[in-house]
């Protein structure tokens, strides 16, 4: 890129990055203005997607996930299958979905994707919302029906956002019982679980799960350059899932595109941030082939950040950040699905 890039190049950047938020129902729906289009972005020759490790899984993921819920955003199916193969043809291999995105269409789309020998290259998560083991169990074949596959790798129980989410799972007739008996019978490989409001949630979750001797495999939880100022997942929650070598999946790198609002930071040095922590993987949405070209540059171009340098990008953004403002699925309710349908937690029916 010139060291004095366009205007043009720059309003790609920001609309790009305002795209590239992880996916949650309060994201934006469809590429912003500016964003990239095909061939703006242009992949170095030989281009190598880094892979890391999956905890202590052992599973070898690539660097960018998938995420799932803008997969259902274009207008036309073959569009979102374009987009999920050309992931998959430049090295991605980790794809997230959930059993709620898009009324089940995001999962029916990257099923069809994955099809012609596609679902063999990839590491296959999908999320559930139930709370109970039979909302659960219905829940997790239609997923499994919608992918088209008999085995997901990975399922986490979705929007771990309420105190007493991790006693209902954990509890007699819970999410956990449905999952571990669907992992005994070869459906499930992994166990998770996600949230974004409140690293205090998590903590929760992960002790009730040491204390009836159950280890997650993965925990999803919001990464990002304003995490480490407020209620922050990088700092109370990253340390105990290190240590036990719990596979870490960093989502809203850009907050959702909330952070380049701030002008704080670019949406380049938004993916480094989180490309730079102890991830297994960096998941973020893209709804074009032009947005996911730009993840695609951001993890072929990474490199560890020096301390001086994350130093100075912390600073930058302390300010903003202080209050979470940046990070509205901290702060309010705009994030949360299974708020908005409470029937999630206790049926299959969307």
């Amino acid at each position: 890129m010139p060291a004095h890039p366009s205007r043009r190049l720059f309003l790609q950047t920001l609309g790009a990055g305002v795209a590239l938020a992880a996916c949650s129902p309060g994201a934006p729906k469809g590429p912003l203005p500016g964003a990239p289009e095909q061939g703006d972005i242009k992949l170095p020759a030989g281009g190598v997607m880094p892979t890391r490790t999956l905890g202590r899984t052992g599973q070898k993921v690539s660097l960018v996930g998938l995420g799932g819920f803008h997969i259902a955003v274009p207008k036309e199916e073959q569009e979102s299958i374009r987009i999920v193969r050309h992931a998959i043809d430049h090295g991605v291999t980790f794809m997230d979905n959930c059993w709620d995105y898009n009324e089940g269409q995001s999962e029916i789309r990257m099923g069809k994707a994955l099809a012609d020998g596609y679902r063999q290259k990839v590491f296959l998560m999908t999320k559930i919302d139930g709370r109970t083991s039979d909302a659960t169990t219905k829940q997790l074949e239609q997923s499994l029906q919608r992918l088209r596959t008999d085995v997901i790798d990975l399922v986490q129980i979705h929007e771990i956002i309420r105190m007493e989410d991790p006693a209902r799972c954990f509890g007699p007739g819970g999410t956990m019982e449905a999952l571990l008996a669907a992992k005994k019978a070869g459906k499930i490989r992994y166990i998770g679980f996600t949230g974004h409001k409140d690293p205090a949630i998590h903590l929760a979750m992960l002790k009730l799960g040491f204390d009836n001797g159950f280890t997650f495999d993965t925990v999803q939880m919001p990464l990002n350059v304003m995490d480490p100022h407020y209620k922050s997942f990088e700092r109370q929650v990253l340390p105990v899932l290190t240590e036990h070598q719990i596979g870490v999946l960093g989502m809203k790198p850009l907050g959702s595109g909330a952070i380049l609002k701030s002008k704080t930071a670019t949406a380049t040095e938004c993916l480094h941030y989180a490309m730079n922590l102890p991830t297994s993987v960096v998941i973020t949405g893209c709804d074009s082939v032009g947005v996911l070209d730009q993840a695609l540059a951001a993890a072929y171009q990474f490199k560890p950040l020096a301390k001086a340098s994350v130093d100075t990008l912390l600073a930058r953004t302390a300010p903003a950040g202080k209050e979470g403002d940046y990070e509205k699925f901290k702060t309010s309710e705009q994030f949360d699905g299974t708020t908005k349908n409470p029937h999630w937690l206790d049926t299959a029916s969307l």
